[in-house]
């Protein structure tokens, strides 16, 4: 028996070592296949210095020619949503600005869609199955968390989910309940993911990928979170939380 024991935790080991090498290997390629369809969001002002306003994080889904980003990043803007533009690198090392249009909005779970004006498609990312997002699933955060200060290049940080919990909790007294987290609690919970990554304000909009398959899983969100879950903190706690992917596909679908 004991050395059954001892080959079964050896095989095991075995697997676990595998597993983290190809793991590891495997970051790399998912980080130069998502780089392309992760983008700086912001407003565009050919007479401004500088021209472009970043705002967040998008990311490109289904057809190529729409994008998914937080609400809080685009706001409710109506008249001028031609000056809303996504910036793409060139193979040439030069840029380029991209016009887009708010399609649909999801503000309870602060999502927005976005459509490419003009140009050709852009490769998109795989929203994975809700099965996929777990706890203790290894993920990688792609977005611009210090925005243009050193040039828009995507910036992916690493961890894992560290919950899967609701959005909001009642409070330990109505006085530390913010209207924002009463109204969550009213139209009725969900669950957001908790990770042990740090997430920035430039992250806001970006992609959460399953570091194995590229896939996204969910999407990078402080604001709506800190003001419904944390609300009866006197201070935030600095836990980065996403929203599950499933309200990415449910806004996609919706549009078609």
């Amino acid at each position: 028996m004991q050395r059954r024991t001892l080959l079964l935790a050896g095989a095991a080991a075995a697997a676990l070592a595998t597993w983290a090498t190809v793991a590891r290997a495997d970051v790399p390629g998912v980080i130069v296949a998502a780089r392309p369809s992760v983008l700086p969001i912001g407003r565009f002002d050919a007479l401004a210095s500088p021209r472009f306003g970043f705002r967040g994080t998008a990311f490109v889904v289904g057809d190529g020619r729409h994008l998914v980003s937080n609400h809080h990043v685009v706001g409710d803007a109506g008249d001028a949503l031609a000056q809303w533009v996504v910036q793409r690198p060139l193979p040439d090392g030069g840029q380029e600005w991209r016009r887009v249009e708010v399609v649909s909005r999801d503000r309870e779970h602060d999502l927005v869609l976005l459509r490419l004006q003009d140009g050709d498609p852009l490769p998109p990312l795989a929203v994975a199955d809700d099965a996929v997002l777990r706890e203790g699933l290894a993920v990688l955060l792609m977005g611009f968390p210090i925005g243009g200060i050193l040039g828009f290049q995507p910036v992916t940080h690493r961890g894992m989910v560290s919950s899967i919990a609701p959005i909001a909790l009642p409070a330990a007294n109505a006085r530390q309940l913010r209207d924002q987290a009463l109204a969550t609690l009213r139209r009725g919970s969900f669950d957001i993911a908790q990770l042990d990554a740090t997430a920035y304000p430039g992250n806001s909009g970006g992609p959460v990928l399953d570091a194995a398959t590229g896939q996204v899983v969910a999407v990078v969100n402080m604001v709506l979170v800190r003001g419904s879950r944390e609300a009866a903190l006197s201070a935030p706690s600095g836990i980065s939380y996403a929203i599950p992917g499933r309200w990415v596909r449910a806004l996609v679908d919706g549009a078609r």
